[in-house]
């Protein structure tokens, strides 16, 4: 007879064995998602060749060459003569500069590379066609690595990343050929938010706040993530903004940490002195109206900080660190509103872009003809959302709300990240690109949730009991992330019950023996109401972990599966269709001669 004590190395080996087998499932999605964004994005190149489309993508193809052809010096000083003709424009300092580095570099780099692979470098024309379809793989990567870590669980971020590859939203802009910025863009945007979230998260060696290790390494990366967003597209603003709505959301929700800082400070210094380097940037971040929230921000965190490191040496009270918050904020603040006033009148301060001024008048009130008279500046109505985003449309406000109820630094903010894409994409048709990643991944946060909870979690939590084993194999990322996001809150609770046993004993050295019983009594409320909220979850978790509910779980699992997978083909099948019709350039094109044969148009190059 064996029992579970006598079965320690087998136990171990099981739940190595099951572990290996999930990451080995979350592997193999990954793969398939990567394939899935690579086959919907080179409709033009198998049935058209490697040929650039469109107006915008010869134009960055033609400033590739110049820079492949004259170096790095010459680039940044040139004057092209033909475009915008007869003006010319100084393109050195007009472009944002990022994809033409990015396809050059992979070009110089293919001759060493390749033949090592048994494969023949391509000419820069050939990158330049594929260079979308290859970063919408790495975009749909970054996006499922951002999901996984805001959700908990790689359930979650293999969806989002399947769902990612495909989706409109996303190919609208990366399809081979479609040599645009837009293309890159939201492979840096993903990464850069990825490092943010990455960097937020709780260490359990760490306690009373500090700064970890992981957010000073991810902030630094995320800082040099944001640097490449700037160099690519010129939505950084939205980057910057968002991660600054978001730093300055934890604070106002009471979490702010020495680890929140170093995050905040490096990815903003780093990726500020780096956007400065960006010739159409230049000194923008300090000085135009639309990054000012940052910077505030940025300043902010300083004075928090200061108030935290005293907190730690003082050990001071809640009560006394608000106090002493307010006595330093209301002076800064006073400094700040008179040296914006003084630097306004000298004119330091830019106006708000025509785009950015349409994000919150009427599209045909901007001021400029030019933002004025583009279609994709008006406002996005139920059917562009529809037809770029299909079913993901429906299920993406289930996941939102999903989201909610898991309260974590880094769910904060794909819940921000939603409601701000959502609210900037209604203003404006265009910015549907930006919703597109935030869509997938909520459409990933259900799909993931409802895997975990209605078939990984039982099946695991019934091959414990059928195998006989002490507890249930982990299965994967949600489990340690609870257990961290428990092991800051005991965290918090132990520091405020320090600080508040010093503040009482500070009191009652001063003779205020009342405010210390009623703080003492209000601890032992909290105390009481928190083990009466682990009691009644416990009791939850004893039924629902229950062998006959882990079966009427799976029963609707395989349900779920059931009705899912024909939605799921048709949203696939939509995606290609729509894909193969946004890969057809306007240079060349199919057409019948009279007898029915298909010739190819191809007069314009």
């Amino acid at each position: 007879h064996v029992t579970p004590l006598t079965m320690g190395g087998a136990a171990a080996a099981l739940v190595l064995g099951s572990k290996l087998v999930l990451w080995s499932v979350y592997a193999v999605g990954i793969y398939f998602a990567c394939k899935f964004a690579y086959e919907i994005r080179i409709y033009a190149i198998v049935n058209y060749g490697y040929v650039i489309h469109e107006f915008d993508p010869w134009f960055n193809f033609r400033a590739t060459k110049y820079l492949a052809e004259h170096g790095w010096h010459a680039f940044f000083h040139w004057f092209d003569y033909k475009a915008w003709y007869p003006l010319g424009r100084p393109v050195g300092t007009t472009i944002y500069p990022g994809m033409q580095i990015t396809s050059v570099a992979i070009w110089r780099a293919m001759p060493h590379y390749m033949p090592l692979l048994g494969l023949q470098p391509m000419s820069l024309n050939d990158v330049c066609c594929m260079v979308p379809a290859w970063f919408g793989i790495t975009a749909s990567v970054s996006l499922g690595a951002l999901t996984a870590e805001c959700s908990g669980t790689w359930s979650a971020g293999v969806a989002a990343a399947a769902i990612m590859a495909v989706i409109p939203a996303h190919t609208m802009r990366s399809v081979a050929g479609g040599y645009d910025n837009e293309s890159i863009a939201l492979t840096a945007m993903c990464t850069t938010f990825y490092f943010w979230t990455r960097a937020l998260r709780p260490d359990p060696a760490v306690a009373d706040g500090r700064a970890t290790k992981a957010s000073v390494v991810f902030g630094v990366l995320c800082g040099a993530a944001y640097v490449y967003m700037v160099a690519a597209w010129g939505g950084y603003v939205f980057v910057v903004n968002m991660i600054g709505v978001h730093a300055a959301a934890l604070c106002a929700c009471g979490r702010y940490t020495s680890k929140l800082h170093r995050a905040y400070s490096l990815f903003y210094v780093i990726g500020t002195l780096g956007a400065t380097r960006v010739p159409p940037v230049n000194w923008a971040p300090v000085r135009n109206l639309e990054q000012m929230g940052p910077l505030l921000a940025f300043v902010g965190m300083q004075l928090l900080e200061y108030v935290e490191v005293q907190r730690r040496a003082r050990k001071l009270s809640v009560l006394q660190v608000q106090l002493l918050r307010a006595k330093l904020a209301l002076p800064i603040a006073l400094a700040l509103v008179g040296a914006a006033a003084l630097l306004m009148q000298v004119g330091y301060f830019g106006p708000l872009s025509a785009r950015v001024r349409g994000l919150f008048v009427k599209h045909t009130r901007t001021g400029n003809p030019l933002v004025d008279s583009v279609a994709e500046h008006q406002p996005a109505n139920e059917q562009a959302y529809s037809h770029y985003l299909h079913h993901i449309y429906h299920i993406a406000p289930y996941g939102f709300f999903l989201s909610l109820v898991r309260f974590t630094d880094a769910n904060l903010f794909i819940v921000l990240y939603a409601g701000t894409a959502y609210f900037f994409s209604n203003k404006m048709a265009r910015l549907v690109i930006l919703l597109g990643p935030v869509a997938s991944a909520l459409g990933g946060v259900l799909l993931g949730v409802a895997a975990d909870q209605l078939l990984v979690r039982p099946v695991a939590r019934l091959g414990s009991r059928i195998l006989r084993l002490p507890s249930p194999p982990a299965t994967g990322a949600a489990e340690a992330a609870a257990a961290e996001g428990a092991e800051e809150e005991e965290e918090e609770e132990d520091r405020s019950g320090k600080d508040a046993s010093a503040s009482a004993k500070e009191r009652r050295k001063k003779g205020g023996k009342g405010g210390a019983k009623a703080e003492a009594a209000l601890g032992e409320a909290w105390s009481h109401a928190r083990a009466l909220g682990a009691l009644a979850m416990e009791g939850v978790e004893l039924v629902y972990a229950n062998p006959v509910s882990c079966l009427l779980r799976i029963a609707l699992g395989a349900y779920a599966v059931y009705w899912c997978v024909p939605r799921g083909r048709e949203f696939y099948d939509y995606s290609h269709q729509l894909a193969e019709g946004l890969s057809q350039p306007q240079i060349m094109f199919k057409a019948k001669t009279y007898n029915g044969q298909e010739v190819m148009v191809d007069d314009y190059r």
